[in-house]
């Protein structure tokens, strides 16, 4: 006695987890229909969720094809995370899905025509076998079982439609470049007249200076005050003169940006003690 009943809550446990197992997903009420545009004729036949149709479901150029269900679980209607038709090639194995849209009480339903199912599927020879998938998360069996064959007829006054290969990115053929040649520097007669007009402002330069008053007494005083900072500095401008001409002769652009910003350098901080220096003497009065 103390043994069968030590057994009754283990033969309950195995009989829940039989249960569970046993729970699986199907369908009830399920439906599939043709609408025939523009002729009197049509197609309307019941689904057997283990035996597939008899006869083919026939899609023409201007038919609608129409699935409505109702998906259970454990035989109660419930909504589950996925419905599909599955429409597959039986000669090449080619698939191609199309979702149902459901409801919360597990109804159902597709439409679709021919503009709908791939090229693939639309040339192929053989009617496209058809199977319905129910599925979702849990425990419960999905359902997938074959409903029937698509027989799709396409308008023999219509050219059949052509495949065509969709771009694939891969290896190319070699392609070769054909560069623009380097900028070259200017004739040198046109360098020589622009040189020439620039030496001709310096006369100009220096009137001006001594027509404003320049003195060129206070040179010596200032050389002496600070010969380094006033002999860098000119020294810099001179330089700076020079890598300008070397760049325009034959230097490149990553030859002179190093060179002129050292030379940027000296000029600023030689420029800056040659300022101070010509300030001391303004404001002695001495210029």
């Amino acid at each position: 006695m103390r043994f069968l009943r030590s057994l009754l809550p283990s033969v309950l446990v195995l009989g829940t987890g039989i249960a569970e197992a046993a729970s699986s997903w199907n369908f009830e009420e399920a439906i599939v229909s043709v609408n025939a545009k523009g002729t009197a004729g049509g197609f309307k036949d019941k689904l057997s969720d283990h035996v597939p149709l008899s006869n083919y479901v026939i899609l023409g150029e201007k038919d609608t094809a129409k699935i409505i269900l109702t998906a259970t679980e454990d035989g109660k209607p419930k909504r589950p995370h996925q419905v599909m038709l599955l429409l597959r090639d039986q000669d090449t194995g080619l698939e191609a899905s199309l979702p149902f849209s459901l409801k919360d009480n597990g109804k159902g339903k597709i439409d679709f025509t021919q503009k709908d199912l791939p090229i693939q599927l639309l040339t192929s020879t053989r009617p496209l076998r058809a199977t319905l998938i129910i599925a979702s998360f849990g425990t419960s069996q999905a359902f997938r079982n074959h409903a029937f064959d698509l027989d799709v007829k396409l308008d023999p006054n219509v050219p059949q439609p052509k495949y065509e290969k969709p771009l694939r990115y891969g290896q190319l053929g070699e392609i070769n470049h054909i560069f623009r040649a380097d900028p070259k520097s200017a004739p040198l007669v046109i360098s020589l007249f622009f040189v020439l007009a620039v030496l001709a402002t310096v006369p100009i330069l220096l009137g001006t200076w001594a027509y404003l008053g320049a003195n060129l007494s206070h040179l010596s005083k200032a050389t002496s005050a600070a010969p380094i900072s006033h002999g860098l500095f000119f020294a810099s401008i001179v330089s700076m003169e020079g890598i300008f001409l070397l760049y325009y002769y034959n230097w490149t652009l990553f030859q002179t940006l190093p060179v002129a910003g050292v030379v940027g350098l000296v000029t600023f901080l030689s420029g800056s003690k040659a300022l101070s220096e010509v300030q001391s003497r303004r404001l002695a009065g001495e210029r």
